[in-house]
């Protein structure tokens, strides 16, 4: 029987009780994490943060009343036996040390269990507070954010003036991840949390020092880019580079967004000196006020010159006017992002000061351990460019054939909702186990580490199953409500239905990968990448060749899901081995094969019900807020009927929980 925490977790392969506590390993994250550039939320725009360890030493185990408790254990307080630390290794990526970190030490005793219902103090209370905080901030910019995606679409449309708007603004992004961004993370912010430690000025010099190369670095990047702004478009969408109205207009914008890749890495490098510090608000927080003054932006630019589906503006037809007010919005609002962090740095004593000095202190050893790094983005971001080259070509295609709405803004914008239940649900669930999941792991404990890898599975499955299959009944009243004004609210539907169950195996994924990171392993989570950025890209290309271009891009969002199906299971597989078979298969499985029969027979009334609405009142404001709110009380109405008749334990659990919660 698989006791989900009991058992012989607690005892590595000697049957030792638990020993020291390691340190979160620096490692790459996947495609579609956690942590998002605070100046995207494409999932394409996977930022290394490293953050994934700010809760770390666990505190002794007990028995909890309440069946999801247990994701918190790892936050409570202890008093550390004074012993000698151990000197930090390059295993200390994304440590949080400031005037609460808890240096690395042999194995405490756990300190004495405070009385139920009384909230533990001291460093667990302060990292558990910090995570409620950036929990909070990651929450609001993520639905700002979404405000800001829909004004976009609203301001510019689905067909070719958004998809070159969407190619202008992924590219800093792009620019910034391939050359310094991922390594910047994974490599350096480990450098610059030892240097923190052992440096007699609290790392000032190092982050100086790293912040000065870091602007250098940047700055030249910046003007290459600026000169280059043609030959980078006709590489990210040779169609739209071949219309010479397309072309001018997509090389105009991307001159306007390509200087925030200066201000992305001056935020990040800020961001993680703050971080080292123990603060955390920040680096959370100010992604807000970017999206703040995006949201003002395009609003200005509706209030001006109207929705794309009212004034029927183009490549054609847009003024330079309104392509100056678009770009220098969004180089605004970079720019605030990054020069909001200064008032923070010096709250936390910290002087910026220009350091020219790098030979000598570890810059140069340092840039050369971010090889995994570096080749798991190029993977990562050589198949996010293969489908958006397809995605321009096959929906500028579509749109001269009448079916605007289809290109690559689409996919874009259908992805960005299809991946918040990941970011929201599985990332937390995670980021409460992952402590756990490294020390079972140094340990060799491989019955702990499979029991949290099947309870973090399990866990997020109760709410990624049933929304996964949500997608298919509610994707187009959920579309048409949000991007209707743009006019390409159905055909952003049809994408988000075709991303829909994808999400099952994407979350999966990201779970079976903190495994290989709790084991130190980056090189299997690259190989992994490499094989779905492989999958995705033929399958893209194959949907591209075959499908009419109305649906080629519908076809690609499908594909996105195949490719995590693969990966997936490459992965498992690898690490089933690693465990010797251990891996709770069977008690997973039939989890998710539970809550895939109750979803289905919720997809299917509440796809009926959002049927017959949107055929009785349209697909107008009315005819999908009310298909909306239909569908969803009929999905989760008979979605959890169909689980409480099937005893789904994991839901049975989890509803308890609320209910104690609510006092119930």
């Amino acid at each position: 029987m698989n006791a989900p925490y009991d058992g012989d977790r607690g005892r590595g392969a000697s049957g030792d009780p638990t020993g020291p506590v390691p340190p979160t390993p620096p490692s790459p994250e996947p495609q579609g994490q956690a942590h998002h550039a605070p100046y995207s939320d494409s999932d394409t725009a996977t930022l290394f943060l490293g953050l994934n360890s700010l809760m770390t030493q666990a505190a002794g185990e007990r028995s909890e009343s309440d069946a999801f408790a247990h994701l918190y254990r790892d936050q409570r307080h202890y008093e550390p036996q004074q012993s000698a630390p151990v000197p930090p290794g390059p295993a200390t990526a994304g440590a949080a040390p400031g005037p609460d970190a808890v240096p690395q030490q042999p194995a405490p005793e756990p300190a004495p269990v405070a009385a139920a219902g009384k909230p533990s103090g001291g460093r667990g209370g302060g990292l558990f507070k910090s995570s409620a905080v950036m929990a909070a901030g990651t929450m609001v910019s993520r639905l700002t954010g979404f405000v800001r995606s829909a004004l976009i679409v609203a301001a510019l449309g689905g067909a070719v003036l958004g998809d070159s708007w969407q190619v202008a603004y992924q590219l800093p992004t792009m620019i910034f991840i391939l050359t310094i961004g991922g390594g910047l993370n994974s490599v350096f912010v480990p450098q610059l949390v030892r240097a923190m430690k052992e440096d007699d000025d609290g790392g000032e010099a190092y982050a100086n020092r790293l912040l000065t190369l870091v602007m250098v670095v940047l700055g030249v990047l910046t003007i290459l880019s600026v000169v280059a702004a043609p030959l980078l478009v006709k590489l990210v969408s040779f169609d739209i580079s071949r219309d010479p109205a397309a072309n001018e207009v997509a090389v105009a914008f991307t001159r306007y967004c390509v200087p925030t890749i200066f201000f992305m890495g001056l935020h990040v490098v800020m961001g993680q000196i703050l971080n080292a510090r123990g603060r955390f608000g920040a680096m959370m927080w100010t992604p807000v006020l970017n999206n703040i003054v995006m949201i003002a932006t395009f609003g200005l630019f509706i209030w001006v010159y109207g929705t794309a589906e009212t004034s029927h503006i183009g490549v054609t037809t847009i003024p330079d006017e309104g392509i100056r007010l678009l770009g220098l919005g969004t180089l605004l609002g970079l720019v605030v992002q990054a020069l909001a962090m200064i008032p923070y740095l010096r709250d936390a004593d910290f002087r910026l000061r220009p350091r020219f000095d790098w030979r000598g202190h570890g810059l140069g050893k340092a840039a050369k351990l971010a090889k995994w790094t570096v080749l798991f983005v190029l993977a990562n971001q050589a198949g996010v460019l293969v489908v958006t080259q397809l995605s321009t070509w096959a929906g500028n295609t579509a749109n001269d054939q009448g079916h605007p709405g289809t290109g690559f803004i689409s996919y874009a914008s259908a992805q960005l909702i299809w991946n918040m239940p990941q970011a929201i649900i599985t990332v937390s669930v995670m980021a409460a186990l992952l402590p756990r999941l490294v020390r079972s792991a140094h340990d060799g404990d491989t019955g702990a580490v499979r029991d949290d890898i099947s309870q973090g599975l399990r866990t997020s499955a109760v709410a990624i199953v049933p929304i996964s299959f949500g997608f298919l009944s509610l994707g187009i009243p959920l579309c048409t409500l949000v991007y209707g004004s743009s006019g390409a609210g159905i055909p952003m539907g049809y994408m988000l239905m075709a991303f829909g169950v994808g999400l099952i195996p994407f979350s999966v994924q990201y779970v079976v990968l903190r495994a290989f990171y709790a084991y130190e392993d980056t090189r299997t989570p690259f190989y992994n990448t490499v094989i779905v950025a492989a999958v995705n890209a033929a399958a893209s290309g194959l949907c591209f060749l075959v499908l009419p271009a109305r649906w080629a891009v519908v076809g690609m969002a499908a594909s996105y899901g195949l490719a995590y199906i693969i990966g997936v299971g490459v992965a498992w597989r690898r690490l089933s081995r690693r465990m010797d078979g251990d891996l709770d298969t069977a008690h997973v499985v039939r989890t998710y094969a539970r809550l895939a029969g109750a979803s289905i027979p919720a997809t299917i009334v509440s796809g009926a019900a959002v049927y017959g609405i949107m055929q009785t009142l349209g697909s107008g404001f009315l005819g999908s807020i009310t298909a909306l709110i239909a569908g969803i009380a009929a999905l989760l109405a008979v979605f959890y009927v169909a689980a409480r008749k099937m005893r789904i334990q994991e839901l049975n659990a989890l509803v308890g929980m609320v209910r104690s919660k609510l006092g119930r």
